[in-house]
């Protein structure tokens, strides 16, 4: 099969980049089962395992579509269905009223709900790139991982809770002094800030971690970093909205929209099973059970069928979301 994977971001991602990482294990795990790969992307891209077709202002990604890909699986670059088979997934959010293609694939349950929609696929992560977590030492600090910038991701709610409970806080995709949104500095020193990072960096950062906390205040639609963590035997300490629910097991952590819960549970955190998480997190979402899901798909939709009987259109979601002190 050749199937055309197109993107609105540069691959592979150089630092942070979760959507990124995605699109391109999928693209590699196709090609080791024999198909032919070509990424529609934009300029700067490679992949040594798949064509690359650069788009950009002058040319774009609907127009350089191959003319003989079996199918389009697209990721948000085209402006508008291709005249040819053709699998959307939405890895965010939309307004409410927002109508989305027939063929639209969510990342969890709670997403495709959410939007009108039954199909999803559970993004997923590659353990090549990872590598095995190492026991061997010492978790002396909690972890952020998320863009702290987005005031929805919650980064001074994890500050509160880590200072509540006594412990230090790793926190990985954003600064001390950060401009993007407004003036924002955190003067905590309890706090250590890793910046924007990626690649074995961000994995030590984690595999030295004891929990990861992910306390959202939106309807968070996947999540890699709660799957990162989990690799790594971290367990989550979050908020129940979105997908957290559906990732995040009894065994693999706590979640609550009570900051002072999350504080007290802390305290039992070396209570938690971290080979248990580990395993529980490789075989759920692994990059092979993620590609078959799709290949699924690919199949019903060149064999004429509708993933949808009816666009799914977005639903109004609840809100506002706010923790508990």
């Amino acid at each position: 099969m050749h199937i055309a994977i197109s993107y609105n971001a540069v691959i592979p991602a150089r630092t942070y980049g979760g959507s990124e990482r995605i699109v391109t294990w999928l693209g590699r795990a196709l090609a080791r089962r024999g198909h032919r790969v070509t990424y529609v992307v934009p300029e700067g891209s490679h992949a040594e395992f798949a064509t690359v077709i650069p788009y950009g202002p002058e040319a774009p990604a609907l127009s350089r579509l191959p003319p003989d890909a079996d199918l389009v699986h697209d990721f948000g670059a085209l402006s508008s269905p291709p005249d040819r088979p053709h699998l959307f997934t939405l890895q965010g959010n939309v307004p409410p009223g927002t109508s989305l293609p027939y063929n639209t694939a969510f990342i969890s349950r709670n997403h495709a709900e959410r939007h009108g929609g039954a199909v999803y696929v559970y993004n997923s992560i590659d353990p090549e790139e990872y590598g095995p977590p190492d026991w061997s030492h010492s978790r002396n600090h909690l972890l952020f991982l998320a863009m702290a910038a987005w005031r929805v991701k919650n980064v001074r709610g994890a500050i509160r809770i880590a200072r509540r409970a006594g412990r230090r806080l790793a926190v990985v995709g954003g600064h001390r002094i950060n401009l993007r949104m407004g003036v924002r500095i955190t003067l905590d020193p309890n706090v250590r800030f890793h910046g924007i990072i990626g690649g074995p960096q961000k994995h030590r950062v984690i595999n030295h971690s004891s929990a990861l906390l992910f306390p959202v205040l939106w309807h968070e639609p996947f999540g890699i970093a709660i799957v990162e963590a989990m690799y790594f035997g971290c367990p989550v300490f979050g908020t129940p909205w979105g997908s957290l629910p559906e990732l995040v097991p009894a065994e693999a952590g706590i979640l609550s929209t009570s900051e002072g819960e999350l504080v007290r549970h802390l305290a039992e955190v070396g209570e938690f099973d971290r080979r248990v998480i580990h395993q529980y997190a490789a075989d759920t979402f692994s990059v092979d059970r993620m590609t078959e899901a799709y290949l699924t798909l690919y199949e019903q939709i060149l064999a004429g069928e509708r993933l949808h009987p009816e666009a799914p259109v977005a639903r109004e979601a609840a809100g506002p979301l706010i923790m508990d002190p």
